[in-house]
């Protein structure tokens, strides 16, 4: 067996991760939307599962996260909690599942957690959402934050930019970081901004801080799984790094089935019953 298959199946859980900052061991975490992907990228060792609105993008089809409902991402849930045994498996609340305020923000996220037995929560925003985080965390449900580009507000942004480009936009970015702490989430993401800044709130908290195109310094580091993979076409941003190429293997493998079939060379006799 290969030292990069985890056989260690201990659980991680919010306090697993919070142990790792004082620790010193960064935190790998991805996105995943299904069975067959968690099961192997668990098996590999990935710390944290998002199970990711980035799924209207990646599984849907759509320009924006905006579209995909709270129904739509339990689906994708399930299969991914029943591939996981090990990491930590994190719900993605979409738009709409808790703008309304805390009274929605507890609805969904009871929903989420009794229906697909996924460990915790992550919600987009600072401030505005701090009722809604400390109900959730009174109930007992664990929240990741998320700070920095917020994909569910893209058309207040006018796209899909870097952040926190002006002293008034990081001064609040920090901000909002100790006040999600405060108010008791267990980690916070932070998408699209100055390493540096990203670096200066990852020291100031005593919660681990997980970057996306925010420079090495933070506590660990998030990809989308389709993005590392190599199955997203053109998609190339500054931060990503591919690590395989699966879309050239796949287009490559279904041509040459598509070629046997047509020849008849598939299914030979050796193939039949």
């Amino acid at each position: 067996m290969s030292q990069y298959i985890i056989d260690d199946t201990k659980k991680i859980t919010v306090r697993t991760i919070g142990q790792m900052k004082p620790a010193g061991e960064k935190i790998a975490m991805l996105t995943a939307y299904d069975y067959t992907m968690a099961r192997l990228v668990d098996a590999a060792g990935v710390d944290i599962l998002l199970v990711g609105d980035s799924a209207a993008n990646t599984m849907a089809g759509y320009s924006t996260t905006l579209p995909i409902t709270l129904e739509e991402m339990m689906v994708y849930a399930r299969g991914v909690v029943r591939g996981t045994r090990r990491a930590l498996v994190v719900f993605d609340m979409p738009f709409g599942s808790y703008q309304a305020g805390a009274e929605q923000a507890v609805g969904s996220a009871v929903r989420v957690l009794k229906e697909t037995q996924c460990d915790a929560v992550k919600m987009e925003g600072g401030q505005e959402h701090l009722a809604a985080v400390r109900r959730l965390v009174e109930c007992g449900i664990p929240v990741m934050g998320h700070l920095g580009l917020q994909p569910q507000h893209v058309h207040a942004y006018g796209g899909f930019g870097l952040r926190a480009t002006d002293d008034e936009e990081a001064a609040r970015i920090e901000e909002d970081a100790r006040l999600l702490e405060e108010a008791g989430c267990f980690a916070i993401v932070l998408e699209k901004i100055p390493a540096a800044l990203a670096q200066k709130i990852t020291t100031a908290r005593a919660i681990p801080v997980i970057g996306i195109g925010a420079g090495g310094g933070t506590d660990g580091q998030v990809l989308v799984l389709q993005d590392m993979l190599g199955l997203s076409g053109d998609f190339h941003p500054k931060f990503l790094r591919t690590y395989a190429d699966l879309g050239t293997q796949i287009t490559n493998a279904t041509n040459r089935y598509v070629a046997d079939v047509k020849s008849g060379d598939y299914p030979s006799e050796a193939e039949s019953y």
